[in-house]
C-alpha cells in the first residue's frame, strides 16, 4: 500500500485546457492570447465562439508507490492531459507541480529521431530524462535485452515495426527507473508476451515511482491502479480509490440503449424483454443482487410459423466474453404460439455471477434443422451487485482432507 506520508511527485490544480475547432480562428485566437500575454494578463478566459474544453478543472496529487488510472471514451481529455503532464502543452488554467524526472510513452514512436539508429535513440531519450552518459552505459544492455531487439539495434527507427517501437519506448522509460512514469494506450500495439513483460516491471518499479496509466483496457486498470479518475468530455465525473466503482460507470458509459439484431429471417421478431424482480436501478440499468434469482420475461411476434423454435439465450460480461448460456431444446417444454404471440418467463435461481455488467444475447434455431431464425446482441443490459459490496467469484463447493500415504492409495 501507498504510503501517504511519501512525497508528494506530482500535484495537479485547477488543470484546464481549451482549444479551438477551426484552424483560421484558432490562429487568430493565438495571436490574440500572446499579445494578451505579453501584456501581463493570463487571467482565465470564458470560452469564445468555436472553442471547446478538452481538459477542466482536473485536479489531484500522487506520491510515489501509487499509480492512478485515467480511463473514459475516446475524446473524454485523458491524452491532453497527459501532454501537459509532460510538458508537451501548456494549460491555459491551473498549475502542475511535479518533481523528479519524467519518462513518458504517450504515443507511437514519440520522442524518437526517425533517421536515427534504436541505439542513438536511446542515448538520446536517457539523455533527455537527466541520465548522464554513464549512466546510459550502465543500462544500455538491460534496455537493450528488454526491447528484445538486439539484432536491429543498429537500425534507423524508421524502419521499426509499431511493436519495436513500443518495446524500445517501454524499455528505455521503464529501465531508467524515473520518478514518475506516464503511460498512454501504446501498449496496445504489443503482443501478449511483452504486455505481461512490460506489466511484471510495471510491478516492481511502482513502490520507487509514481504512475499515470491511461488504458481502455479495465482489466489491466484494476490490476495496476490504486486510484482512478474518469473523464467525461474533459471533466473528473469520478475520482478516488473505489476503482471497481469507475469501472462500472465506465461501462454504463457505453451502455445501448437498442438491441442490435445480426441476422432475421423475418418470422419472429423481438417486441420485449425484462428483467423482473430487480431490487433497483442503476440508471436504466436494472440491478441484482449476489445470489438473486434471475427472472426474465420474453415476448416475440410471430408471422407465419406455428412451430416454437430452439432458444439460445446467451450472458456476456462487460468485455463481451460469454459467461453462461440457457437453452430450450426441448420440443414439450409447454410453449405455445397464441394469436402471433410468443410468450414465456425464463428463471434460474440463486444466480451466483460476480460483481459487475452483463448483457443477454439471444439466438432463435428451426427445432429440426438448426437453421438460424434470429439472432441479437444486447438485447438486455443488468448490474450485479454484492450486500457487502465485494467481487466474490464463483462459489465452488469443495471438501479438504489431510494429506496422508493413505489418500494416495485409495
Amino acid at each position: 500500500m501507498p504510503n501517504k506520508d511519501q512525497e508528494v511527485l506530482v500535484k495537479v490544480e485547477g488543470l484546464s485546457k481549451k482549444f479551438c475547432k477551426d484552424l483560421k480562428t484558432s490562429l487568430w485566437y493565438g495571436v490574440q492570447d500572446l499579445l494578451s500575454n505579453l501584456k501581463g494578463n493570463r487571467a482565465e478566459r470564458e470560452l469564445r465562439e468555436k472553442e471547446f474544453w478538452a481538459v477542466k478543472d482536473i485536479s489531484f496529487e500522487l506520491r510515489r508507490g501509487e499509480c492512478l488510472g485515467l480511463i473514459g471514451h475516446n475524446g473524454a481529455g485523458k491524452s491532453t492531459l497527459l501532454k501537459i503532464l509532460n510538458g508537451l502543452l501548456n494549460p491555459d488554467a491551473g498549475k502542475v507541480t511535479i518533481k523528479g524526472r519524467v519518462g513518458a510513452l504517450i504515443e507511437l514512436g514519440a520522442g524518437f529521431n526517425p533517421i536515427l539508429t534504436g541505439r542513438e535513440n536511446i542515448y538520446n531519450n536517457g539523455a533527455i530524462l537527466g541520465f548522464s552518459r554513464k549512466e546510459i552505459n550502465e543500462k544500455l544492455d538491460e534496455i537493450i535485452d528488454f526491447a528484445e531487439i538486439r539484432e536491429f539495434i543498429d537500425m534507423p527507427v524508421q524502419n521499426y515495426s509499431s511493436g519495436m517501437k513500443v518495446r524500445l519506448g517501454f524499455a528505455v522509460a521503464a529501465q531508467m527507473e524515473p520518478d514518475v512514469l506516464i503511460i498512454d494506450e501504446v501498449l496496445a500495439v504489443g503482443d501478449m508476451g511483452f504486455k505481461l513483460k512490460c506489466f511484471k516491471t510495471i510491478d516492481e518499479i511502482l513502490p520507487r515511482t509514481a504512475i499515470v496509466f491511461v488504458s481502455h483496457s479495465m482489466p489491466q486498470v484494476s490490476r495496476l491502479c490504486n486510484q482512478v479518475i474518469l473523464m467525461e468530455q474533459g471533466k473528473s465525473s469520478f475520482q478516488g480509490n473505489d476503482i471497481a466503482r469507475a469501472i462500472d460507470l465506465y461501462y454504463n458509459r457505453f451502455l445501448n440503449n437498442s438491441s442490435q439484431e445480426i441476422f432475421s429471417d423475418g418470422t419472429f421478431r423481438l417486441e420485449k424483454v425484462e428483467l423482473m424482480g430487480a431490487t433497483g436501478y442503476e440508471g436504466k440499468v436494472p440491478v441484482l443482487h449476489w445470489n438473486d434469482n434471475l427472472n426474465l420475461f420474453f415476448k416475440f411476434k410471430v408471422k407465419n410459423v406455428k412451430e416454437v423454435p430452439r432458444f439460445v439465450i446467451s450472458i456476456f460480461d462487460k468485455e463481451q466474453r460469454p459467461i453462461a448460456v440457457f437453452e430450450k431444446n426441448d420440443k414439450n417444454a409447454g410453449l405455445e404460439i397464441k394469436d402471433g404471440n410468443l410468450e414465456f418467463f425464463v428463471n434460474h435461481p440463486n444466480l451466483q455471477l460476480t460483481k459487475g455488467l452483463y448483457s443477454l444475447h439471444v439466438l432463435l434455431l428451426k427445432m429440426n434443422s438448426s437453421g438460424p431464425i434470429l439472432r441479437m446482441n444486447d438485447v438486455l443490459s443488468f448490474q450485479i451487485i454484492h450486500k457487502e459490496d465485494v467481487w466474490p467469484p464463483l462459489l465452488l463447493k469443495t471438501n479438504y482432507q489431510n494429506y496422508s500415504i493413505k489418500n494416495l492409495t485409495q
